[in-house]
């Protein structure tokens, strides 16, 4: 047989050479092929024929026959051409053929039938949107040549889309229907049968003892089970998402000491479970097979009678599912069957150091902080040996004294039963300087508004702190994607010096507010814009403006607030970080103005006809300008600086008599404002550790002791008395940011751990004198969401959610204030162009009037719910839910739960 199979090939291929090599044709021939025996000719001529599409001289130089060249007739050199040819996958047909011959001369015809060529395509059964989302990834466009690798990767293109969203038994067939207007054009229709999705209903993990089942199913970040409750997990199943979260299980028995511990198999198989057929009617089968192409298995099959295990019974059953398990009538499941051995485990015993001169073994082992009889954890020792996200490892001890070339290699040199000893085998190598710093992505920041963040210069020592501390600067510029941002250090161990280079990209950073409040039962309006990477030298220049001159990393902010005729405001202000260009010294100019009124216009039509000041208007009028600089201090920290402002706020009073002690007047509110603050956060949007410490005083200057008025006197009027403010007015606020969970985030993705964000604050109002009385300007509102609505009448508003706005303190505002947060934040997603977290929250907060009456520990108390969203163009947007916890005699009709809603605006902090 084998030989009959030989014989029938040979001559299969023989009749492919005389046919498909040189076939004499007509046409003017002065010699005839005898293609019996092989002769040498010159190739005088090449035509090509059907290519109608392609270059020609581009098919003559696929086949590698030019003209020229010497062939042997009949011989190899055509077979090969051809081949070429058909390499391309670009022609249904290809035929070469002598036109004529002339003395030692061949001419050849090179035929071709290209294939057709796509005029557009169709994708059938499925919704808009997945076609849509198709379209992008198959990559077809008009006038492509439709080939047998264009046909295969656009069905597993479409097969892959739909696998990965779960539908892992996805059929694609693929339509080419004739246009018959035009010539050999083709219209694609890709018809897709998505069938039923693929659920996982159970995880199961055989052979575990120690750790609990749940446990290591939690680990498991892609791979979960259907389950009705979570309306955030379908339960879809992805094998390569299900091959990474398999070795978790192996990750969590290590970090448990079982350092021996394996899977030894696992199998997936499905189960097919009857839609519309009743268990108590029908006979019930469980039809049970591998994926992978391992055989099926099947377990029983019952009646609700009795119970027949007979192959034949079993088989039918099996025969009878498979003919409609792909029909609506039936859910499909997939099990998952894990079985895990554990192994023993092991502890750590003796750990000892070698090679070290700079630190003693014992400082090594303190900073190791790993004792004797310890869980083995492999995890937890490289993380205390190399790079720890918080610097504490032994690799940072030593790279923050300049020995970047430093290494450290644990080796085991004894496993006694459970127990491992380890000797830490150090090469310290010699200090590194660095020699050259570079920037890499910074298309639209100036090279000098990075480097001027950056802590590593050229001569210093290398220092690991200084390096991650750069990091943090750039990031807290809100100018570059922190998850891009990346640092590559170069070093050259013969001249002892490292070259840093540091990659940023941009990411948008300017914002435009379009937002809403609610104040004082009307709903407030507010269009601005910030321009945070503003370049001011460069606005008369023609050709800086793209569409705006930035990257001196300079702040222009314009914004205004109106809800119509009662209340508008209108703020200008800009800030230069670096003033001079030398030191991180901040200037800032902000100037502002407000009215607020009753509604009335300022003018009106009396009897005579004539405009007069309206006497129904009652207003308030706020103009205001101030002047402050900022600067990085270098002691106790240089996490500290220190702000002062000076401020001039001018208010006119006409009938506004319902906050102030006076109605109508003018007041001069002149202050002095310094605050120290020492910031450690590693980012300024979600952050995830570090805290922020602040302590503010604003202070009046004393008029009363020097401007010789009698304050004791009945006859002095609220505006005289207050016809220039005088008060001092001090803040204390403490954050804390604390990561509960360490999870470290996949290779370019950032970890996404719970977040706990706890703040104490406190503040108070006060005067000099106490024949003045306190100020009727600064004092503090708490309640709500902290917006300020229209508000803006020199109070400040606190947030405390849960509880109707304002309503925690007194008519006319409080003097003392404190305030306790306590935040649980979880990360959705930390994409800079779209950052989302989820939060619960519980705080406590109240205010009092007089200093005897202050007593932190007697608070209104609220929790609830929320979410945060911010998008670089609009600012943070919020939504919570608060329930309050305590009833407010003077509000006794207080709804227990509101809605606190936020676009772009802080909620009031203290």
């Amino acid at each position: 047989m084998y030989i009959k199979i030989k014989i029938f090939f040979f001559f299969l291929l023989l009749s492919f050479s005389v046919s498909a090599q040189v076939i004499p044709i007509g046409g003017d021939t002065t010699g005839v092929i005898d293609l019996t025996v092989s002769k040498e000719y010159e190739i005088g001529g090449i035509e090509v024929k059907g290519a109608e599409h392609f270059d020609k001289n581009v098919i003559v130089l696929l086949t590698g026959l030019g003209i020229g060249d010497k062939v042997q007739v009949p011989g190899d050199k055509f077979a090969t051409a051809i081949e070429n040819l058909w390499k391309q996958g670009l022609f249904d047909d290809i035929k070469i053929t002598a036109d004529r011959v002339q003395g030692k001369y061949i001419f050849i015809d090179i035929t071709v039938v290209e294939r057709p060529r796509l005029l557009k395509f169709a994708l059938k059964g499925i919704t808009k949107s997945e076609a849509d989302e198709l379209r992008e990834r198959i990559k077809l466009v008009k006038g492509k040549v439709i080939t047998d690798n264009v046909l295969a990767s656009t069905k597993e293109t479409v097969k892959e889309f739909f696998v990965v969203k779960g539908y892992t038994d996805v059929a694609v067939d693929i339509r080419l229907d004739k246009e018959p207007k035009q010539d050999n054009v083709v219209i694609m229709f890709i018809n897709i049968d998505k069938k039923k999705k693929v659920r996982i209903k159970e995880i199961n993990i055989i052979g575990n003892k120690s750790i609990g089942t749940f446990k290591l199913r939690r680990k498991f970040k892609e791979t979960k089970r259907r389950r009705w409750w979570n309306p955030f997990n379908d339960g879809k199943f992805d094998e390569d998402n299900y091959e990474k979260d398999k070795n978790t299980i192996v990750e969590k028995y290590n970090q448990k000491g079982f350092r021996d511990a394996a899977i030894v198999k696992d199998s997936i198989y499905r189960e097919w479970t009857p839609k519309r057929f009743r268990p108590a009617k029908h006979a019930k089968a469980t039809v049970a097979y591998f994926l992978k192409g391992k055989p099926m298995l099947a377990e029983t099959y019952f009646t609700p009678k009795k119970r027949k295990t007979s192959k034949l019974l079993v088989w039918e059953s099996i025969k009878r599912f498979q003919a409609v398990r792909d029909t609506n009538y039936y859910k499909k499941f997939i099990t998952i069957d894990i079985y895990v051995s554990e192994g023993k485990k092991y502890y750590f015993r003796d750990i000892t150091w070698v090679g070290n001169s700079k630190y003693s073994s014992k400082d090594l082992s303190n900073v190791l902080g790993i004792k004797k009889g310890e869980v083995f954890n492999q995890e937890d020792l490289d993380a205390k040996l190399f790079m720890n996200p918080n610097g504490s490892d032994i690799s940072s001890l030593y790279m923050d004294e300049g020995y970047l070339f430093f290494n450290v290699t644990p080796v085991e040199t004894m496993v006694n039963g459970d127990s491992i000893d380890i000797e830490m085998r150090i090469y310290e190598g010699k200090q590194a300087t660095i020699n050259k710093i570079t920037i890499v992505g910074n298309t639209k920041t100036n090279d000098r508004v990075v480097m001027r963040e950056i802590r590593t210069r050229p001569g210093q020592l290398f220092r690991r702190s200084d390096v991650i501390r750069s990091q943090r600067e750039l990031s807290q510029l809100g100018y570059f994607d922190p998850e891009k941002m990346n640092v590559v250090p170069t070093p050259n161990p013969a001249t002892g010096t490292v070259d840093i280079e540091y990659t940023v990209e941009e990411k948008p950073s300017d914002q435009i507010e379009l937002s809403g409040g609610y104040g004082g039962g009307r709903v407030v309006g507010t269009l601005g814009v910030s321009f945070n990477n503003f370049s001011a030298k460069n606005f008369f220049k023609k050709d800086a403006w793209r569409p705006l001159p930035s990257g001196d990393g300079q702040r222009l902010s314009v914004r205004a607030q109106s809800n119509g005729l009662f209340f508008q405001s209108y703020n200008i202000s800009f800030t230069e970080p670096w003033l001079g260009g030398r030191k991180p010294n901040s200037l800032s100019v902000t100037a502002y103005y407000s009215i607020q009124s009753n509604g009335e216009k300022k003018r009106t039509t009396n009897s005579e006809g004539v405009k007069v000041l309206n006497p129904a208007r009652a207003s308030l009028d706020i103009t205001g300008l101030s002047i402050g600089l900022g600067r990085r201090l270098k002691w106790p920290d240089d996490y500290f600086t220190l702000y002062q402002e000076l401020n001039y706020q001018y208010y006119v009073l006409n009938n506004y008599g319902s906050i102030f002690s006076f109605s109508k007047g003018y007041a001069n509110n002149i202050y002095y404002k310094a605050t120290l603050q020492r910031n450690s956060v590693d980012k300024p949007i979600f952050e995830t550790r570090g805290s922020v410490v602040t302590l503010s005083g604003q202070w009046t200057p004393p008029y009363s002791l020097f401007n010789g008025k009698d304050y004791s006197s009945p006859t002095m009027t609220d505006q005289e008395r207050f016809n220039f403010v005088e008060y001092q007015k001090y803040k204390a606020t403490v954050t804390f940011f604390t990561p509960i969970t360490n999870k470290r985030g996949e290779e370019g993705k950032e970890a996404r751990n719970l977040i706990l964000r706890t703040t104490v604050g406190m503040g108070f109002l006060t005067s000099y004198n106490s024949k003045v009385g306190q100020s009727p300007f600064e004092r503090f509102y708490l309640g709500g969401s902290g917006l300020t609505g229209f508000a803006l009448d020199g109070r400040e508003i606190i947030a405390l959610r849960g509880y109707d706005d304002q309503s925690l303190s007194a008519a006319r505002g409080s003097m003392f204030i404190t305030k306790y947060t306590a935040e649980l934040r979880f990360p959705v997603t930390t994409n800079p162009q779209a950052t989302i977290y989820m939060l619960a929250f519980t705080e406590g907060g109240n205010t009092w009037q007089k200093s005897k009456e202050f007593n932190p520990f007697k608070v209104y108390r609220s929790a609830g719910l929320g979410v945060r969203v911010f998008l670089p163009m609009f600012g943070l947007l919020g939504f919570d839910y608060g329930w309050r916890l305590d009833d407010v005699p003077t509000n006794p009709t207080m709804q227990k739960g509101q809605f606190h809603f936020t676009i772009g605006a802080s909620i009031g902090e203290l």
